[in-house]
């Protein structure tokens, strides 16, 4: 590591605290830099590595996915696309052949109908051609169609006529025209007669019209037809010389020539079927009669019905296109392709065009379906016999019933797999990442704990002699081998180093009131804004042994002024202690701001002898630690210790350098020499904490301050933010004494309050109007001692509540109600007089020793010292143990409520002295007069229209608001003492409460909870003689003042210095200490009950030992204080 970098890395190592506080530091310019812990860089490295190939693995799986899907999808649809061609073309093929075989078929049938025609006439001996005709034509015909396919093919005979037979053949039309009109009038189920048939028919041989037929050469009319039917002209087509139609003349001709049937490609008729025209093809076959021909038998080809008629299956969607190997000339087109469209069993003409999609031409189906084979030779010229060829076409329609779903499915299915695989792949990935990541956080925890308590060069060094190890062993023990030494010891002297001790004054006495997590609240601010302040001016932190901070300047890195850098560290601290202690009172109770720091701050240096030495090193073991050895360590622990509170003592050294630096207004000489142990007389100094002067840090922390630059302001560097429990301290600095103390109870009774709203049963609504009237009537008897009952049936558990209350903190009361109970409760403090003892303070005291108290009740002790939490325990056996007073919150709120206000009022004298001086509310209440007063005074305000909001957080049933009074008035009388009457009657109570032989039921545990609750606000009310030695002598030497005081101004009949020692004693004997004793035995507050009755014993013996000299103390003070006040 480099210089600049390892410099680097020891600040960081000095600014870090392993047990940081709640507290955060805002200050400004000059405020402490954020301690920032740099992880090795090799972790950094190996992390991004790992990332990088996570990201090279996402994106190879991401391609593969890709890849893989595409290539499935691919293949799919080319399997799909090679079944749509196999089945299309086995479906042209299928296609093709019925057509063909069909063709041949009608073919077949027209020539062998063509012979049944000749041979029926040939067997009717009167009859020759062309003046012949077939009997049932119609029925016959009809017949024929059946074998074609059709429902009613166009066909007609048609006899050819000689030039000598054509005026015969218009008298032989006339006279048998009707007959076989009768037939197929008959057969067809015409709705005509054979006289408007007649009417209809042109005998005569004619062409289009009513025209004579001119056309030189034999005729060939239309004789026998079928269907009958008039023409587009309305009238019947006998007679029609076919040789006016020229594609049937060119048929005609070409059988004529050939002897063999012939067809034309196509011909467009108006006719109407169906609504569509009818575009067909013409066929011609001859009649032969002994090889002569005598007619010709003529047929239209419906392409439409024929293709309809196929039945073929899974022909829907394809489009048929016709070619002829002939052009037909229509107008100005050349007509050789017909297209129609088949769907199943429909078909339809779409034109004389091609009309398939492009798209399919690899695709086409061809089929040559009519080939009449006719010799070249015999066609006449100009004339041209079409081969006719099929074309067989799929359409988007077909192609659609082939695709399916299988190419999405199978690329689906591919995904995922490949999905499943990578997320099996991913959560392995993870399992090891998470476990990698376990395996990181808990070396590089590892390297920060070590960066915490050693310096970076001891720090390096120590990797260094733990490479020669095993690598896991070094990852995981880099101290080496779990407290071995092997190894040269890793040690050096410093010959230039400056060491601070700085301890809190009263941290004992004060911790002994508290809770352990308030105790580590209190550390833990102040310790992590001392190390802020070190890491802000390049100090490095040794340790903290109890409540006494050690650091030092100048090791490991050289600090050319460290004498003065740690002058300013000790200011810093100095100046924040205040600034923590007066905002931790508004969380941590009375007495917090009171507590000091004192400091004694030794240096070292070769100029001066007399300065000792440093040894610094790691010491190696099972707890391997950073430490300083030598004389310099003495010595600045005595300059310390020899301190004063809220002053900074320097040793000669320390002087000495700071006055080489030209900092000589920083240091004021004690008047008197110190006597040091081991040392014997010390010349010391004071750090002159008004004239001291100071730079802003550097980066580097080495620049030397000029004198100009000032350390007395601490507005922006010393300030710091505080947040304890959610609440925000900030602003406390600016309260006084009193109303930080309100703001304390506040805090307390709000989380009360907040689990008093969870536990309540939303279902019952609050009856403001019975409430109010009951709010009226309520206390209102002779007196409140009248009101006191053996007895407080408490509410009984319920295990839904109990789950309610541990979610309590997400309550919100409201900011009226908070609002009002701060209102409140400033009233309260404002009634209180300005006694020594009885005060708002010493209520407030009270009260912490209850909220103490009641804490231990929930944390129950499991027999071992250890405390358990409410998730640790049988919920059951936690009320049970407490005889219900955990069960209910509005039963604790109620306590603390009555421990605040039971001294309301105090006039500072017992209540004997109001009965004799007759007072008014002597005269109301007879006996315990302050504490009927301090609940009427209490009570009265309440009830005020003003607090109504908090009123409705206190109680929500009546039930509630009685059990609240109750235990109000019960708590507060239970403060009265010296009453013996309402003693011996709890003497009796408690001695009956926990009688062996007491039935155990709910009222036995309501009785003892009663009791219980008298007997907690009995030691909290004296609490400070159970508490550590400093506090009772503090709280003693206040109550001797108010009650010297009551003396002095005549309102005492004994001077009670004269009898103060012993009293105290006896109240040691025959009150704190049975008291103290009955809180151990019931068995409800844990350690608690033995610590109250370790110290209650402890202070009895230390008062026997110095009470006497504390009592003229006492008198001295309470003299002195007066004589300055007059």
């Amino acid at each position: 590591m480099s210089k600049s970098s390892s410099h680097q890395s020891d600040r960081s190592t000095n600014g870090s605290n392993t047990g940081m506080s709640p507290m955060d530091s805002s200050s400004g310019a000059d405020s402490p830099e954020p301690v920032v812990y740099v992880a090795p860089d090799v972790a950094n490295r190996e992390q991004k590595a790992v990332i990088h190939s996570k990201i090279l693995v996402f994106f190879t799986l991401l391609l593969a996915v890709c890849g893989t899907a595409a290539a499935t999808y691919i293949l799919m649809e080319d399997e799909e696309q090679g079944d749509f061609e196999a089945s299309l073309k086995g479906l042209g093929s299928e296609i093709a052949t019925v057509t063909r075989q069909k063709v041949d078929q009608l073919f077949s049938a027209v020539d062998a109908y063509s012979l049944f025609i000749a041979s029926e006439a040939k067997s009717d001996s009167n009859s020759s051609w062309p003046f012949v005709y077939v009997s049932e034509f119609s029925s016959k015909s009809d017949k024929i169609a059946a074998l074609f396919g059709f429902e009613r093919p166009v066909m007609a005979i048609a006899p050819l006529v000689q030039e000598e037979e054509k005026e015969r053949w218009t008298s032989y039309v006339s006279e048998t025209a009707p007959v076989w009109y009768q037939e197929s009038i008959d057969n067809e189920g015409i709705n005509a007669t054979v006289e408007e048939y007649m009417k209809l028919t042109i005998p005569f041989l004619h062409i289009y019209g009513t025209n004579p037929s001119t056309i030189p050469g034999p005729a060939l009319p239309i004789w026998q037809r079928y269907p009958l039917q008039p023409g587009n002209d309305g009238n019947l087509t006998v007679s029609f010389d076919f040789r006016a139609a020229g594609e049937v003349a060119d048929l005609f001709n070409m059988s004529n020539s050939t002897r063999r049937p012939s067809i034309g490609f196509t011909s467009i008729s108006d006719f109407k079927n169906d609504g569509k025209r009818i575009v067909d093809s013409q066929i011609v076959q001859p009649i032969m009669d002994e090889g002569k021909l005598v007619g010709m038998l003529w047929l239209r080809l419906p392409w439409r019905e024929f293709f309809q008629n196929l039945n073929v299956d899974g022909i829907s969607g394809t489009i048929v296109v016709l070619r002829s190997s002939c052009v037909v000339v229509r107008g100005e087109d050349a007509i050789r392709t017909l297209s129609y469209t088949i769907d199943g069993s429909r078909a339809e003409f779409l034109g004389e065009f091609d009309a398939h999609d492009p798209k399919y031409d690899d695709q086409v189906v061809s089929k040559v379906v009519v080939d009449l084979k006719l010799d070249p030779e015999q066609i006449p010229e100009g004339l041209c016999v079409p081969t006719l060829t099929l074309d067989l076409y799929p359409t988007d329609e077909l192609a659609a019933t082939f695709e399916t779903s299988k190419p999405k499915l199978y690329t689906t299915v591919v995904v995922a797999i490949f999905a499943f695989t990578s997320l099996v792949f991913l959560i392995y990935d993870y399992s090891v990442a998470r476990r990698q990541r376990r395996f990181m956080e808990r070396i590089v925890k590892q390297d920060q704990i070590v960066s915490n308590v050693f310096p970076a060069a001891f720090r390096d060094r120590l990797y260094e002699s733990a490479q020669n190890r095993s690598q896991d062993d070094a990852l995981f023990d880099p101290l080496g081998g779990g407290g071995g030494t092997a190894g040269s010891p890793l040690a050096d002297l410093f010959p230039e180093t400056t060491i601070v001790f700085a301890d809190i004054v009263g941290f004992t006495a004060w911790a002994s009131a508290r809770e352990p997590a308030q105790v580590f609240i209190l550390l833990e601010t102040i310790y992590g804004a001392f190390d802020k302040h070190a890491y802000r001016r390049s100090v490095f932190k040794v340790e903290t042994v109890g409540d006494c901070y050690v650091a030092v300047a100048g090791l490991p890195e050289p600090d050319d002024d460290h004498a003065a850098t740690v002058c300013r560290f000790a200011r810093d601290c100095m100046n924040t202690m205040k600034d923590i202690t007066r905002k931790l009172e508004v969380a941590l109770g009375p007495d917090t701001s009171v507590l000091d720091l004192r400091v004694g701050i030794h240096s070292l240096h070769p100029r001066f002898t007399q300065s000792g030495q440093v040894t610094a090193g790691v010491l190696r073991g099972e707890r391997s630690r950073f430490q300083l050895f030598g004389d310099t360590m003495n010595t600045a622990a005595r300059m310390e210790s020899t301190s004063q509170r809220n002053r900074v003592q320097l040793s000669q050294v320390t002087a000495d350098l700071l006055v080489a630096s030209g900092l000589s207004a920083w240091i004021i000489p004690r008047t008197a020499k110190v006597s040091v142990k081991g040392k014997g007389e010390m010349q010391t100094y004071w750090l002159n904490t008004k004239a001291a002067k100071a730079s802003k840090p550097s980066k580097s922390g080495n620049e030397m301050p000029t004198v100009s630059e000032t350390l007395t302001d601490f507005s922006d560097s010393s300030s710091v933010s505080i947040m304890v429990d959610n609440f925000d301290l900030d602003g406390v600095e600016d309260m006084t004494k009193r109303e930080r103390l309100v703001e304390y109870n506040v805090e307390i009774l709000t989380s009360l309050l907040q689990e008093i709203i969870a536990s309540r049963d939303a279902v019952v609504a609050r009856n403001d109007s019975s409430l109010s009237e009951i709010e009226v009537t309520i206390g209102t008897g002779d007196t409140v001692l009248e009101e006191f009952v053996p007895i407080i049936p408490l509410k009984r558990f319920d295990a839904g509540d109990l789950s309610k209350r541990q979610k309590a903190s997400s309550i919100d009361i409201g900011e009226e109600a908070k609002t009002q109970l701060r209102n409140f409760l400033t009233n309260v403090a404002s009634m209180y007089r300005d006694n020594p003892f009885h005060n708002f303070e010493h209520a407030s005291h009270v009260t912490a020793s209850v909220k103490k108290l009641l804490t231990r009740i929930v944390n129950v002790d499991n027999g071992n010292g250890l405390k358990m939490s409410t998730e640790q325990i049988d919920p059951i056996d936690m009320v049970g143990h407490s005889y219900g007073i955990t069960s209910d919150p509005l039963t604790q709120f109620s306590v603390l409520f009555s421990a605040i206000i039971h001294d309301m009022d105090h006039p500072g004298v017992p209540n004997s002295q109001l009965v004799k001086e007759n007072t008014r509310s002597a005269q109301i209440f007879k006996k315990s007069v302050a504490e009927q007063n301090s609940v009427e005074l209490a009570w009265g305000m309440l009830m005020g229209k003003e607090y109504h909001a908090l009123r409705a957080c206190i109680y929500h049933t009546e039930e509630d608001l009685r059990r609240f009074r109750q235990l109000v008035v019960n708590t507060v009388m239970a403060t009265d003492i010296v009453d013996k009457e309402l003693q011996d009657l709890r003497k009796a109570r408690w001695e009956t409460a926990f009688a062996d032989t007491l039935v155990h039921n709910e009222t036995s545990d309501d009785c003892k909870a009663t009791i219980v609750i008298e007997h907690l606000i009995q030691a909290s009310d004296v609490s400070h003689t159970m508490q550590h030695w400093h506090i009772y002598k503090s709280w003693n030497q206040k109550f001797f003042m108010e009650c010297y005081g009551a003396f002095k101004a005549g309102r005492a009949n004994s001077d009670p210095s004269e009898n103060w020692y012993s009293g105290e004693i006896g109240f040691f004997d025959f009150y704190v200490i049975p008291l103290a004793k009955k809180l151990d035995n019931c068995g409800v507050f844990g350690v608690s009950s033995h610590e109250y009755l370790s110290y209650a014993t402890s202070n009895r013996e230390e008062w026997v030992r110095k009470g006497e000299n504390l009592v003229q103390q006492y008198v001295a003070n309470y003299e002195e204080v007066n004589k300055h006040s007059e």
